[in-house]
């Protein structure tokens, strides 16, 4: 029997591994939505695969099982959606508790942890910055921490602050619809969407949580077409008015509508327009009132050529109208970048992990990634 010596490259990889077997990871997730949940999915899979992850959600907001045990289930500060385009600001404050959020951002162990990553979970990625620990901001918010990401030509400078703030950045990692910056990178799609046949069968999928449905069902009807329709404020079984079938938010029903529909009518968020470009679904965006992110979206997809309507009104007719007589769109390959945020994430916890103290940016973290040389182990 002959025993054969591993080559350089597997050594190196099989040294590699064995160093990373001890370095423990907190993934933590904004749960407002069900877009931090599916990107992160994948992520933390893959981080799975070599050392041991912790997860950590704040808010539950979401119809997306995340799949994986959740170590830190804490209140978080969210949001609730209104029924007129918009969010119910009133509401929101009225069910925030700030006692709580002060209280779990002190007890929050961030210093158990080689990293943090932060997919805008404000808990996490204050405590790391007043315990000062590293933490990985990964998410689309992220990507604001540029200047050449699209915005209105008038910024707000409340929501910027308020965008900056929320869970403050510390190690850029951003994701958008195109790579504005050098920190920048396309979106994540989930597995089960690039596994998935993109067809189109004949009826257009509608998901905005923030319209009441009898006012949606009012515009949709005139169209000719099938429509489907996904509601946050409908829970009992689907229903049909004429051209129009009403669903409660269902991650599986969602998905096989999403896949087979010639297009989809949906929020400027970031997430569900990303996977409509993946997918090649013609895509019309109704941004959210009040929802400075979504405009600054709408932005970028106008740049990019696509839809946007403001209001939810009579000429919104004539433009559902003239979307759907749109030939179809041509997918984006956006590229599978998952192991390459992972090894990203575990090349930062090995450099960083052994820190007693972390120095988080007091300007911009762009900048002072450049300084750490941080950029050069990004995808």
């Amino acid at each position: 029997m002959c025993l054969t010596t591993p080559g350089k490259k597997v050594r190196l990889t099989q040294a590699i591994q064995a160093g990373r077997a001890g370095l423990k990871i907190l993934y933590s997730i904004q749960g407002t939505g069900n877009g931090h949940i599916s990107r992160s999915r994948d992520v933390i899979a893959e981080l799975r695969k070599s050392v041991k992850v912790d997860i950590l959600v704040s808010e539950r907001q979401h119809e997306i099982n995340l799949g994986f045990e959740v170590k830190y289930g804490l209140r978080g500060l969210g949001f609730v959606f209104g029924k007129n385009g918009g969010i119910d600001y009133y509401a929101s404050i009225k069910k925030a508790r700030f006692d709580k959020l002060l209280g779990d951002i002190n007890d929050l162990p961030v210093g158990d942890y080689d990293m943090v990553v932060s997919d805008f979970e404000p808990i996490s990625s204050w405590a790391c910055r007043l315990k000062k620990r590293p933490c990985i901001s990964l998410s689309h918010q992220t990507s604001f921490a540029s200047a050449k990401t699209p915005r209105p030509e008038k910024t707000n400078k409340v929501m910027e602050f308020i965008i900056k703030w929320y869970a403050p950045v510390c190690i850029p990692l951003g994701l958008h619809f195109r790579e504005y910056d050098n920190f920048i990178k396309t979106p994540i799609i989930r597995k089960e969407l690039r596994c998935q046949e993109a067809r189109r069968d004949g009826h257009y999928t509608v998901y905005l949580p923030s319209f009441d449905v009898g006012n949606l069902i009012g515009h949709l009807r005139k169209i000719d077409v099938r429509w489907e329709l996904f509601s946050k404020h409908y829970s009992a079984e689907p229903y049909t008015e004429g051209n129009v079938t009403v669903y409660p938010v269902s991650y599986e029903r969602f998905i096989e509508s999403f896949t087979g529909s010639e297009g989809i009518l949906t929020n400027a968020g970031f997430e569900t327009p990303s996977e409509a470009l993946f997918l090649g679904k013609k895509l019309l965006t109704v941004p959210m009132k009040g929802q400075y992110e979504q405009e600054c979206n709408a932005i970028a997809l106008e740049q990019m050529g696509f839809e946007v309507i403001h209001k939810v009104n009579k000429g919104f007719d004539d433009t559902l109208r003239r979307w759907v007589e749109l030939p179809p769109a041509r997918p984006e390959p956006y590229a599978d970048i998952v192991s390459d945020i992972s090894e990203t994430i575990l090349a930062l916890a090995e450099r960083y992990g052994g820190e007693k103290e972390f120095r988080h940016p007091s300007g911009s973290p762009i900048e002072d990634a450049e300084r750490k040389g941080l950029l050069d182990l990004f995808l």
